[in-house]
Order: structure tokens, then sequence, then C-alpha cells
């Protein structure tokens, strides 16, 4: 479900490539400082666009280093990192949590029973740490099983309870800025959800399972309408990014926003359109 708000490389200059990947790298060093190794595993593109987000509004102080880990354990890594790699690290572990539980509680899954087990100690920290946000995570999960179990279709709420979640990770406090980046998160929360299913509507269909646009997907204009609601969502969270007060990293962050999250989307698109020939 994750890993949609990603880079496109090949709009960026060369500085700003490798400083995203210090930010990738940064944030995969938080998740094994703080959660250890299996921490690592949770890295996804997604927390790594919030912790360049934060780090750039609220303009603190990051740290660089060039360390060996795990994965190139050959070559030294540059990796940046600060106060909000480690607050995305820990928002990244809380969402894994959460989603495990949905996985254990919808299909008794085994993986995610075994992760659960040995995070619960680490988990229940960060519970006490972040109430809101672990709050908002437990509701709105608790809320997406049920809507799946009642095989309920409507995108709008759907796809909001998904949001709202991500809402709250993009606020980690209440200041002048939560406003426009809980709105900034929902709307991003939204998109992500509609095409994460988008691109599962297939496999879904063959396996039997939910998909909320299952409804929809007999419409002739079916691809047009995934592509103007995904853009719907895009632009009402770049809308409130743009009033963000933001100058370092911010073409990092613009690409980001407004081509960078279609990529995964074209790739989607392309191959539905050769399987339809």
């Amino acid at each position: 479900m994750f890993g949609y708000i990603t880079v496109n490389q090949d709009e960026l200059k060369m500085k700003d490539v490798r400083r995203y990947k210090s930010y990738y790298c940064g944030l995969c060093h938080e998740l094994g400082e703080r959660h250890g190794n299996i921490g690592r595993l949770t890295l996804n593109y997604d927390m790594t666009f919030l912790a360049i987000l934060l780090a750039a509004l609220y303009e603190t102080p990051m740290k660089t280093e060039k360390k060996r880990c795990v994965p190139h354990p050959f070559t030294k890594q540059e990796m940046l990192y600060g106060e909000y790699t480690g607050y995305t690290a820990d928002m990244d572990m809380l969402l894994t949590w959460y989603k495990m539980a949905d996985d254990v509680s919808d299909e008794n899954s085994v993986k995610a029973r075994a992760f659960m087990r040995t995070r619960k100690k680490d988990i229940e920290k960060l519970k006490a740490a972040y109430p809101r946000q672990s709050k908002a995570m437990e509701e709105n999960f608790k809320k997406l099983s049920e809507a799946e179990f009642a095989n309920i279709h409507d995108l709008d709420y759907v796809s909001g309870l998904f949001g709202g979640m991500i809402a709250e990770v993009f606020v980690p406090k209440q200041d002048e800025w939560a406003d426009e980046l809980y709105r900034m998160g929902f709307y991003l929360g939204k998109f992500i959800y509609l095409l994460d299913a988008y691109e599962d509507l297939e496999k879904d269909a063959k396996n039997g399972e939910y998909n909320p646009w299952e409804n929809q997907k007999g419409r002739k204009d079916f691809d047009a309408l995934v592509e103007n609601t995904l853009t719907m969502m895009i632009a009402e969270s770049a809308r409130e990014f743009e009033k963000l007060p933001i100058l370092e990293d911010v073409d990092i962050l613009r690409n980001i926003m407004y081509s960078g999250v279609w990529s995964r989307y074209e790739t989607v698109k392309k191959k539905r359109e050769e399987g339809k020939k």
C-alpha cells in the first residue's frame, strides 16, 4: 500500500538526485537505529517524502555521515538525517504495525502475526509517544476493515479513512502549519489508497477480494475516471503544499508532487493497456 510517492529522477538535477538518495539512506539508518534491522524492511518512498518535507519546512539541523550498511556492506553511503527523519521512522513503524494488525484480522496472516510478536514492546512505546497518530491509525484501519467486509464501494468514504490516518502522520505537532499539513496528507493518503486499489484491481477480482473500484470498472470511461479522480486528489494536496514556506529542497519536493507521483500510475496504466490488447 506504500511506495507511490516517489521522485522522477529523469527530471532532477544530479545534485538533487544525490540529496534525495541521502535522505532515503538517512531514513533507513534511523529505522535501523530506532527499530533494529527489521525496521529497515519497512523503508519506503512515501515516508522519505515526508522526511524531506518536514525537514525543509521546519529547517531543522541535519547530520550528514557516510557509513556502510547491511544493503551496502562494501561501499559507504551518504546519509542525511535529523529530528524529522527520526519522527518519520517512528511513523513508518506505527503504520506498518497497524497494517500488519489489519492483515491478521482480515487474513490471519502468519507473516504479519510473526512481525507483531517481535515488535510488541517497541510499538507500545511508540503508542505512548504518539497517542494522536496511533489512535487515528487504529480507528481508521478498523473502519476500513469493516467497510471492506460490508463491501462498501463509496470511493470518497473508504479513501478518506486511509487519508485520515496519513493526515495525522503529516502533522508532527499542532502549530501554525498543522492545518495545511493535515489537508496535504489527507489528499495524498486518498491518492495512495485509490492508486493502490487501481493497481490491484485484476488481482483482487481473480482472488475474489474486495476492491473499491469494482463497481466502476465496467464503465467505458473507467480509466479516465481513475485518472481524473487521482488528479483531483493530487491537485488538492499540491494546493496545500504551495502554502507552506519551503525553500530548501523545494525542487525535490515539487518534482515528487507534480511528476514523481505519476510514475507508478503510468506503469500501471501501461500494463492495463497491454493486457487489453
